[in-house]
């Protein structure tokens, strides 16, 4: 069987991710479609709308094949990092090839980009180091630091996100010596930072939460952008909990873990660095919301990005030397199955004795540094449940099984 690769949030599965799938498969030819999904965490450091599990039934319900959860350790990371896990675990299940979205669509220009930035990272890192002490942000400085270059071959512009992402992807297939074909498709309809509804029927993640985190927001509003399964799954989910999950739900945990710490022990925790501990002690004390919080927060120096990866490391209580320990192989160290359809089944039954990583389908025996990340990261997640919905989930991250999807009765079972 082929296989293709997706690397994804699904926060949640909209029609912008369907079309994804679908010219994935188109361009691909392939027989079954492996999605690397982010966890209950995501990578510009906020929690996802609704669980891991909720998003992989959106996700087979939509034609994915596989869905595999990307660690926490590399979940919640810059581009690069990111990256690098990601394509690692679909380079250890011998996917064929993956497939990006896009503002740039060219596969071609991604590869050249890589060539051009190979020959002149010298001259790009110090770039980028006047540009942060000129007080800019990393990513600002990146960006500026790109433009200073004025390459003149045809290249990707890497001041867009999902032109960033891409170029990682092919960045860490290059870095790993990984066999994966990429390719791309370009990103229809809306833009990844997009806050407003722009077409009838494509809108980012990011404006269907915005919509449904309004005071007026409700599911019908997004209703247009985003498949009848998912529209279905919110429904559910919203009346199991009450509500979506934001960081909102979780300002109060936040708020007791800084300040009942010192700023010593504020300074050991992930991403915090420079001074960073004062300022969030400082201005946590007085701040009646998240939102609040990250305004008196944020600087021209640190993104509002930037700052949230590191509220939820301080959420999660995770310090520098234990991501520097776990991440020392740039490689995620397991695979971590969450759900999959027959074909997928089939897949993992080619493909199972030649994976370069183990298989895990229950967390139940398994023990590794990376997991642990991610266990503890789940059960502060669902902690904001109420009772006794919090401890069924608490102990569901142990004795879950992978999700099962009969495509043919469209019917799921564990």
């Amino acid at each position: 069987m082929k296989a293709a690769g997706v690397i994804v949030e699904y926060n949640p599965f909209h029609n912008g991710h369907l079309y994804h799938l679908q010219q994935t498969r188109k361009e691909t030819k392939a027989d079954c479609i492996v999605a690397v999904m982010s966890g209950n965490f995501l990578q510009r450091g906020e929690p996802a709308l609704v669980s891991k599990w909720t998003r992989t039934r959106m996700a087979l319900l939509a034609g994915v094949d596989l869905v595999i959860e990307l660690p926490y350790a590399f979940a919640t990371q810059k581009a690069e990092i990111f990256a690098n896990g990601a394509i690692s675990i679909l380079e250890a299940l011998g996917v064929d090839e993956v497939c990006f979205g896009s503002e740039s669509g060219d596969i071609n220009s991604f590869l050249q980009t890589l060539q051009v930035m190979q020959t002149r990272v010298d001259e790009f890192d110090t770039y980028v180091q006047g540009f942060v002490k000129d007080g800019n942000s990393f990513p600002k400085s990146a960006s500026k630091a790109f433009h200073a270059l004025e390459i003149k071959e045809e290249v990707v512009d890497l001041s867009l996100p999902n032109n960033i992402l891409g170029y990682h992807y092919v960045k860490s297939i290059h870095d790993q010596q990984a066999k994966i074909i990429p390719k791309t498709i370009t990103r229809t309809g809306s833009n990844y930072h997009d806050e407003h509804f722009q077409s009838p029927s494509i809108a980012s993640a990011t404006s269907i939460r915005k919509a449904l985190f309004s005071p007026s927001g409700t599911l019908d509003e997004i209703k247009d952008y985003i498949p009848e399964s998912t529209y279905h799954h919110l429904v559910s989910d919203q009346l199991a909990f009450q509500h979506f999950r934001d960081w909102e739900s979780y300002f109060q945990l936040l708020k007791y873990k800084v300040l009942s710490s010192s700023s010593a022990e504020l300074e050991c925790i992930y991403e915090i660095e420079e001074g960073l501990e004062h300022r969030i002690i400082s201005q946590i004390k007085s701040a009646e919301s998240f939102h609040a919080f990250m305004e008196g927060l944020k600087t021209k120096r640190y993104t509002w990005t930037r700052l949230q990866r590191a509220c939820t490391h301080l959420l999660t209580n995770t310090s520098k030397k234990v991501m520097k320990d776990v991440l020392q192989e740039k490689k995620a160290h397991y695979i971590r199955l969450l759900g999959m359809s027959e074909k997928g089944r089939t897949y993992l039954q080619e493909n199972k004795k030649k994976a370069t990583l183990p298989i895990i389908s229950k967390l139940s025996g398994s023990t590794n540094a990376q997991l642990e990340l991610d266990i503890k990261a789940s059960q502060i997640y669902n902690i904001v449940a109420d009772e006794p919905i919090r401890s069924n989930l608490l102990h569901s991250e142990y004795a879950t099984p992978p999700i099962q999807y009969d495509s043919v009765k469209r019917e799921f079972s564990h």
